[in-house]
């Protein structure tokens, strides 16, 4: 039974523009569709601005349909120029081929690629592209693109008209290869869906174009939304970058908070973009939330959601403890584990200290760097705003001994209701 992918799609916020969209939704509901997704690997990691194509891949094949996520090693090599301002640096091809790695990884954690017929079919369009001669792609590829239509594209007519700028023939000529790509997964593989980022539109449509020419074929394109903050800020960025799905670049923890910190007015639309949660699960979801908005419940939910799409349940189960520790009101470090506790370490300040027992409470907080002297760590004691591994200090004079230190290693340090503080033991 093949559901109608394209309107679950679009029930959940993923499609801004499609061509032909009742024909292709009667596609959706008669027989199985291949539908693909390029993603050039630039990075060696995806970010979460590429969550949006995976979840849409992932929901086609959800409904009974086969996805493709193109790995473009060989357009990678180019670089897309779509809304870029200036020239890519070129990447290598070794380059190019480490940054695969680590992107073919992290598209499995979405797809199933032992499902049957609609197993997904991971492929590198290198296999293709490098076996083009330049005399086939200008004699059988170049002859149905138009110059004037390539000009007038708004990211190549800004490059033109600003002396500041320019644009080289291999940018130039980069949709002729990614067109290339339609025509060859559609004779291949019967594709006859591409979707992508609405910066993307024009690319798609030439390769729509180039399938009609040359094979009489009718094929589809789908676009979804580039989103920004109310800021005006690109989604996925913050003050440190952009947002990776590698945890050595963005942690599982920090990953989790750049969810939980989502604004109001976007947390229902992003529940329908990045989770597989029901509408009317999402639905009971934000009736909780606009009752009691302070409590962030959805976007708790969502965080939760996300990260363990992407790091698994155990690591979203950790960055929600973690979360629940530096910003609730539970605070019981004895209870966490070793992996917890080395997560925490890695997220708040820190500092070490000799393993030498018993010694001054003071002297380790201010030796650390936790308190800047001595009559701070007195300050704090009498204020009540010092705390150890979750118990108030009340006794200026207060020591810490081998049995005081967790996992071997830590002292967890609460000074004041927000800040803490970790001490590792050498």
């Amino acid at each position: 039974m093949f559901l109608d992918a394209l309107h679950v799609l679009k029930e959940r916020g993923h499609v801004e523009w499609c061509s032909n969209e009742e024909e292709l939704s009667d596609l959706f509901s008669r027989e199985m569709v291949t539908a693909y997704v390029g993603f050039d690997p630039t990075a060696d990691s995806l970010h979460v601005g590429h969550l949006i194509p995976i979840m849409a891949l992932a929901w086609i094949q959800r409904c009974g349909h086969r996805p493709i996520p193109l790995a473009g090693d060989g357009t990678g090599l180019i670089g897309d120029p779509s809304g870029k301002s200036k020239e890519r640096n070129l990447l290598t091809i070794e380059k190019v081929q480490e940054n695969m790695v680590g992107v073919k990884k992290q598209l499995a954690r979405f797809l199933d690629f032992d499902r049957g017929e609609s197993s997904a079919v991971m492929i590198n369009n290198s296999q293709w592209l490098g076996a083009l001669t330049f005399l086939e792609v200008l004699r059988d590829v170049g002859k149905h693109f138009s110059v004037n239509a390539m000009v007038s594209r708004e990211y190549v007519k800004s490059r033109l008209e600003d002396p500041e700028k320019s644009i080289s023939y291999t940018e130039f000529s980069y949709v002729l290869l990614q067109a290339y790509d339609f025509l060859h997964l559609f004779q291949t593989f019967g594709c006859r869906l591409q979707m992508g980022g609405n910066d993307q539109q024009g690319n798609i449509i030439s390769g729509i174009d180039l399938v009609r020419k040359k094979t009489g074929g009718e094929v589809f394109g789908a676009t979804q939304p580039l989103l920004l903050t109310s800021s005006g800020t690109k989604f996925g960025k913050t003050e440190e970058g952009a947002v990776w799905l590698d945890p050595a670049r963005t942690s599982p923890y920090k990953f989790y908070q750049f969810w939980v910190n989502t604004e109001d007015q976007t947390v229902e639309k992003l529940l329908k973009l990045f989770t597989f949660l029901s509408l009317e699960e999402i639905s009971d979801i934000m009736k909780t939330h606009t009752a009691s908005p302070e409590r962030r419940e959805a976007q708790r939910k969502l965080a939760f959601e996300v990260t363990s799409i992407v790091h698994g349940k155990e690591s979203a189960e950790m960055t929600r403890k973690a979360s629940a520790i530096l910003f609730g009101d539970t605070f019981e470090p004895r209870e966490l584990s070793s992996v917890m506790l080395d997560t925490l370490a890695g997220e708040v300040p820190s500092g070490a200290a000799p393993r030498a027992f018993p010694t001054m409470l003071t002297d380790i907080l201010a030796s650390a760097g936790a308190c800047s002297s001595k009559s701070e760590v007195r300050r704090l004691v009498k204020g009540g705003g010092l705390s150890v591994n979750g118990v108030k200090i009340t006794e200026e004079d207060a020591s810490v001994s081998e049995e005081d230190i967790l996992a071997g290693k830590y002292l967890f340090i609460r000074l004041g209701k927000k800040r803490f503080f970790m001490i590792l033991f050498e």
